[in-house]
C-alpha cells in the first residue's frame, strides 16, 4: 500500500477515536462540575483537563478564565483548536475524502454525514439540548463509524492501518483520562482506598470509559481506586483499556510488517508483555503518575516510529 494512502486511513481513525475521547472526557467533567462546590474549584477541574489534554496555554491565549461555557465553546466549537471536536471531525471528513477509493461506499457516506451533522451544531443548539446530549451524539457517530468500518471493509492492510490508529490513540485517551481524574479525586495518594462521597466521582470515571458496568461484573464490590486502576490498565478483556488497546497495536502491526519495522514492533511488543503480565500492586509502588506518564510517552514514539516506518513523517 502506498504510504500516502496509509497515511490518510491511520489518520482518518485516529481523528475520529479523538473526537469520540474528547466528547468522553468533557462529558465526565462537566457531571463533576455540576456537584456541590465553590467556583473556584468548578475552575481547577476545568483547568486540570485542559492540562492533562495540554491545551491549557492555547486556552489562556483565548479566553481569561476557566468557566464551563468557555472550555466547552473551545473543545468542541473552536476552529484555531487543533483538538476541538469540529477539528477532528473535519479532519476525518478530508482524510477519508483523501482516499475515498479505497473505502467502502458505506464507511464514507457514514464520516460525510457525521461532518454534515456536525455543522448543524452551535453553543445556542448546546445550551438548549444540554451537553450530555451532544456528548453521546458524537460516541454514536464514532460507534457507527467503527461499525461499518469492521462490518464492510475487507480484512486487508487498509482496515489494519485503521485499526492501528484507532488502539493507538484509544491508548494515549485512556491514559490521559485515568490520570487527570485518578489524580484529581485522588491527589497524592496512591493508595486503595476511597469514600462514600466519592462514589459519584468514581462513577463518572468508569462510565467516561464505558465500564461501569464492567466494573460491576467484574468486581462485584465497592468501587476502590486499585481496582478502577487495574481495570482500566490491565485488564485485556476490557475494550478500552491500555492492555487491550496495546495487544490491538501489536497483533496489527505485526501483520503489517516491512523490512523497516523490526525494532517499532519489539517496542511495541515489550509494551504490551509488560502490560499482559503486569501487577497493578507494583505500578502502585512506583506511583501511578510516574507511570502512566512514561506510557503515554512510549505511546507517542510508537507513534512517531510507525510514521517513519509506513507513513509519511511529521503527521499531526
Amino acid at each position: 500500500m502506498l504510504s500516502r494512502t496509509a497515511d490518510h486511513l491511520f489518520w482518518m481513525a485516529r481523528y475520529m477515536e479523538r473526537a469520540e475521547n474528547t466528547a468522553r472526557i468533557l462529558d465526565v467533567t462537566y457531571r463533576l462540575s455540576l456537584l456541590p462546590q465553590e467556583p473556584e474549584e468548578v475552575e481547577a477541574l476545568w483547568a486540570g483537563m485542559l492540562k492533562v489534554m495540554e491545551l491549557q496555554d492555547s486556552f489562556l491565549a483565548k479566553h481569561p478564565a476557566f468557566s464551563t461555557d468557555a472550555v466547552l465553546e473551545f473543545m468542541i466549537f473552536d476552529r484555531d483548536n487543533p483538538g476541538s471536536i469540529l477539528r477532528c471531525l473535519r479532519a476525518t471528513r478530508e482524510n477519508a475524502h483523501a482516499v475515498r477509493g479505497t473505502l467502502t461506499s458505506e464507511l464514507w457516506e457514514t464520516s460525510n454525514a457525521t461532518w454534515l451533522r456536525m455543522r448543524e451544531h452551535n453553543m445556542a443548539r448546546l445550551r438548549e439540548t444540554g451537553p450530555g446530549a451532544f456528548f453521546e451524539w458524537v460516541k454514536y457517530r464514532s460507534h457507527l463509524s467503527r461499525g461499518v468500518t469492521i462490518g464492510t471493509m475487507l480484512q486487508d492492510d487498509a482496515l489494519r492501518f485503521i485499526r492501528l490508529g484507532t488502539f493507538l490513540e484509544r491508548a494515549d485517551n485512556t491514559a490521559r483520562i485515568l490520570e487527570v481524574k485518578y489524580l484529581k479525586l485522588l491527589p497524592g495518594a496512591d493508595e486503595d482506598t476511597t469514600h462514600s462521597a466519592d462514589y459519584y466521582q468514581w462513577s463518572a470515571l468508569l462510565q467516561s470509559v464505558s465500564a461501569f458496568e464492567v466494573y460491576r461484573k467484574v468486581y462485584r464490590d465497592q468501587i476502590t481506586p486499585l481496582r478502577v486502576a487495574e481495570l482500566l490498565i490491565l485488564r485485556a478483556d476490557m475494550p478500552r483499556s491500555l492492555a487491550r488497546c496495546l495487544k490491538e497495536v501489536y497483533s496489527n502491526l505485526g501483520r503489517l510488517s516491512n523490512a523497516r519495522s523490526a525494532e517499532t514492533e519489539r517496542l511495541a511488543g515489550e509494551l504490551e508483555a509488560h502490560l499482559r503480565f503486569g501487577r497493578i500492586e507494583r505500578i502502585f509502588e512506583g506511583g501511578l503518575r510516574n507511570y502512566l506518564e512514561d506510557f503515554r510517552d512510549r505511546i507517542f514514539d510508537l507513534g512517531c516510529r510507525i510514521s517513519d516506518d509506513f507513513l509519511i513523517p511529521a503527521s499531526a
